[in-house]
């Protein structure tokens, strides 16, 4: 089986699903460091479970050691529910 690769800039707004199916947001942004993707800022929709958790959360930011999968979809580990850290907006 070929490997796929996929640029960094196509993954942007990909709909991100925990692995048990539960919807979490859309992909913000890949925060690098020494050219290696260390973790993901998800962006936080209203129909979101992200939203619907952490309420006036913008997003949240995801260690790349918990993404399952990559490809039409974003498949991160569940844990991320219950360990998420949100991005609150700047004038709360």
């Amino acid at each position: 089986m070929a490997l796929k690769l996929k640029s960094v800039g196509s993954t942007y707004g990909l709909k991100v699903y925990t692995d048990n199916g539960t919807y979490f947001g859309e992909i913000e942004e890949a925060i690098l460091q020494d050219n290696r993707i260390v973790s993901w800022r998800i962006r936080a929709s209203s129909s979101s479970n992200l939203s619907k958790m952490i309420k006036g959360a913008k997003g949240a930011i995801i260690q790349h050691s918990l993404v399952r999968a990559i490809g039409d979809i974003f498949i991160i580990s569940n844990i991320v529910t219950s360990q998420s850290e949100p991005e609150t907006s700047e004038s709360e």
